[in-house]
């Protein structure tokens, strides 16, 4: 039985406690005349309802035709949920947060359920559909922005409570059959991920499995990093997670320090570890090139999420205009001004967009980033004629001409002539999310250049790689290399 067919996209189908009805998220095909490139245009969507038997639906809810009406582009998108007393509930970026919204099934007015400044993510409803259980940035401890608990909230009406306070981090959560618990997955700046149940009406998490951590995890020696602020030249906010593990002092020569910009872009780095078994393994490796006497600062750039909706969409960012280089930026002038931080040693790592990014900073500013290791990261924004941009319809948009140009002048390549700082390049050749040919090109023009590079190619690797010898291959490389080019320092090293 089709529900109300229409030319729209439809998803997120849930059933009514009753199972009498559905409802779902419609948005509009794809097609029409093809929009400007350069300039953001709202993406518009509504939720309906249709009846289980005959099919008939209506329209319950319309976003806005505005940015902040687009939708949402943060985990699990719209999060359609049917609740008790016929409460549909859903995520939106309506007030400049991905933010968690409750409207009657029969239609009305959005009841705005999470308040407060920050966002949610990893949502999920419990087994009676009376609330829901979600991981957020919006707790009222100092820099909670910065990490992520797990928050409860009535489907009909607003306010949340924290269930997971403090420095910790929580996430995933899911509800108990019977309605009384919350497990979810808990960690902390030292303390690696394990499981963990915490009562319903809040309490003291029952941990699981810690006995499966080993005895020599290294957890005293783990660094616990502090969130610090600074402003990128166009005066953006930026936020970044500092590790010092505090080696070196007035006797001491000034140390080595490391920019690590994260890839997606949507992602936040966290002041601890990581929900992402990707950035859980980048947070190990800043971890220990903190303990190797390295300064290691984690710049959340624009693009990233966390910050509200103009940060995680801003404008002239990516293949139009690279304007989240300027907050990577700001985070080596940051380093180069601290103190103990020698300002000729500074590099920068990171993969994916992460990867774009480093080689972006060693392309336009050698002066300031003096070596970097790129993990499959994309370098040309027009390869392949740019289909990736504007598509190969005859049919083109209007500034056409004008985004190809901006897509090239945001590209790494465009300013390799600068590059000098010597880079470690690496990727799988059988990535399937960055084509390999970008390192390959790249590996060219810097060696046409005289840029010193070296090259780790893994043979049968995808972008996310599949295998632990993979990754550790990557991540010791990477130390490596840095030890080589920066030098940590046989004392700090110690």
């Amino acid at each position: 039985l089709w529900l109300a067919p229409g030319t729209g996209r439809d998803s997120r189908p849930r059933w009514s406690p009753d199972g009498a009805h559905l409802a779902f998220v419609r948005s509009p095909g794809s097609g029409g005349a093809p929009e400007t490139v350069l300039e953001q245009h709202p993406r518009p969507w509504s939720i309906w309802t249709a009846d289980a038997a005959s099919g008939e639906g209506r329209r319950v809810w319309q976003s806005p035709a505005t940015l902040r009406g687009s939708m949402p582009s943060s985990d699990g998108g719209p999060n359609l949920e049917w609740g008790a007393g016929d409460r549909l509930v859903f995520l939106a970026d309506l007030d400049g947060w991905a933010h968690l919204y409750s409207i009657a099934a029969t239609g009305g007015e959005p009841v705005l359920l999470t308040p407060d400044p920050g966002m949610a993510e990893h949502i999920a409803i419990s087994p009676d559909h009376r609330f829901l259980v979600f991981a957020g940035n919006m707790g009222k401890g100092r820099d909670d922005l910065e990490r992520r608990h797990v928050f409860r909230v009535a489907v009909d009406r607003t306010g949340v409570t924290d269930l997971t306070p403090g420095a910790g981090l929580a996430w995933s959560p899911v509800v108990t059959a019977d309605n009384r618990g919350i497990a979810l997955i808990a960690a902390g700046a030292q303390a690696p991920p394990l499981p963990a149940v915490v009562p319903a009406q809040g309490g003291k998490p029952t941990t699981i499995g810690a006995e499966l951590v080993p005895a020599d995890f290294p957890v005293a020696g783990m660094v616990t990093p502090r969130a610090v602020v600074f402003r990128a030249a166009d005066g953006m906010e930026v936020h970044a997670d500092l590790f010092d593990a505090g080696r070196g002092g007035r006797g001491d020569r000034a140390r080595p320090a490391i920019v690590f910009v994260h890839g997606g872009p949507p992602r936040q780095m966290l002041l601890g570890w990581h929900y992402s078994r990707y950035y859980s393994n980048a947070y190990a490796v800043n971890q220990y090139l903190a303990s190797r006497g390295y300064v290691v600062l984690a710049v959340n750039y624009r693009l990233g999420i966390g910050y509200g909706r103009e940060f995680h969409h801003p404008e002239h960012a990516g293949p139009w205009g690279a304007s989240e280089y300027l907050d990577v930026k700001a985070g080596g002038e940051y380093l180069r001004a601290l103190p103990g931080v020698d300002p000729k040693r500074i590099g920068i790592w990171g993969g994916s967009y992460g990867g774009f990014l480093v080689a972006m900073a060693l392309a336009r500013n050698s002066d300031i980033f003096a070596a970097g290791v790129d993990l499959h990261g994309v370098h040309d924004w027009t390869a392949d004629n740019g289909r990736g941009l504007v598509g190969d319809r005859i049919e083109k948009p209007a500034d056409y001409d004008q985004a190809r140009e901006v897509a090239w002048k945001s590209s790494p390549v465009a300013d390799v002539a600068t590059w000098k700082s010597p880079v470690l390049l690496i990727q799988g050749d059988d990535d399937r999310n960055v084509r390999f040919h970008q390192t390959v090109d790249l590996a060219r023009r810097l060696e046409k250049q005289g840029v010193p590079f070296e090259e780790m190619v893994i043979p049968d690797e995808i972008h996310d790689f599949l295998r632990h010898a993979s990754w550790l291959k990557a991540d010791s490389a990477t130390v490596a290399f840095f030890d080589r080019v920066l030098g940590a320092g046989e004392r700090a090293a110690r």
